[in-house]
């Protein structure tokens, strides 16, 4: 068996992070709808999340595989922004740009609030009393569709 020099490109490409919208159903169904329609731009996430999961946090360049409810991949996306801010500090354009139709951001917060709030949220994080309030720390991700791989 012969070994690749140290700086040669790996052959193989890694497999791309997913990028999982919500929990399995209607919820993710409309969040990678929107994704792929170019609507949703944005997405937010919890800091206690990636930390209960042990995932590191999105990075500017970095590619996800969109997966739908079945974990099927339907599209990558490519990472254009992220901030860690607290909940207090969400903006307009932050809400409008999740492409659900949110007009302004006390609407985008009540929504999320109840997801955050659901019982599979707190199922995931191991914390049946998990609440968020203004000082939360957030992930905000913006992103772009680089590849739609729906079968046409």
């Amino acid at each position: 068996m012969t070994k690749s020099p140290p700086d040669a490109p790996d052959p193989l490409p890694k497999p791309l992070p997913k990028a999982e919208f919500g929990f399995p159903g209607p919820l993710r169904d409309q969040l990678v709808a929107a994704v792929l329609d170019g609507s949703k731009t944005s997405t937010t996430g919890l800091v206690a999340d990636y930390e209960h999961e042990g995932d590191p946090l999105p990075v500017v360049g970095e590619r996800e595989l969109v997966v739908d409810s079945d974990d099927r991949p339907v599209g990558i996306i490519e990472t254009t922004e992220v901030r860690v801010a607290p909940l207090a500090d969400v903006d307009l354009a932050h809400a409008v740009d999740e492409g659900e139709g949110y007009t302004t951001v006390a609407q985008w917060r009540a929504q999320h609030e109840e997801f955050w709030h659901g019982a599979e949220m707190r199922a995931s994080l191991g914390d049946p009393a998990f609440t968020v309030d203004d000082a939360t720390s957030l992930v905000l991700q913006r992103f772009r569709l680089v590849a739609d791989l729906r079968e046409k």
